[in-house]
């Protein structure tokens, strides 16, 4: 009788510790997110402070690509994803068109929701 038992201890801590795993795993990925929103949000302000002419628009927005890129390169799957599509935002606009801007601006949410899906 004793085997059995042992056998159902062993099946239990397992899966115990595989559950603890996959939380631990959905946590980690949650401040990943946070961290990503984060940055993007950081590079989203930086450029908006840096197009203050339209002289600036076409140098802040190759930036902020370069910078939402390797931002990307940190992460995979679904938010790797949504950063390059905000990197590619940015990069639209290295001419400096404010028409680009226009374009970019109304865009923006729709980055910031990808980003936010990617996460949850």
């Amino acid at each position: 009788m004793k085997p059995p038992r042992r056998r159902l201890a062993v099946v239990a801590a397992t899966l115990t510790l595989a559950g603890l795993t996959t939380a631990c795993g959905a946590i980690g990925q949650a401040v990943d997110c946070n961290t990503a929103a984060g940055e993007a949000t950081k590079i989203v302000t930086e450029w908006s402070s840096a197009i203050g002419n339209p002289d600036a628009i076409g140098t802040a927005s190759e930036t902020a690509a370069t910078k939402t890129k390797e931002l990307a390169g940190k992460y995979d799957g679904d938010v790797a994803a949504a950063l390059n599509d905000l990197a590619d935002g940015f990069a639209a606009m290295k001419g400096g068109d404010l028409a680009a801007v226009t374009e970019f601006s109304s865009k923006a949410n729709g980055f910031t929701s990808k980003i936010t899906a990617a996460c949850a």
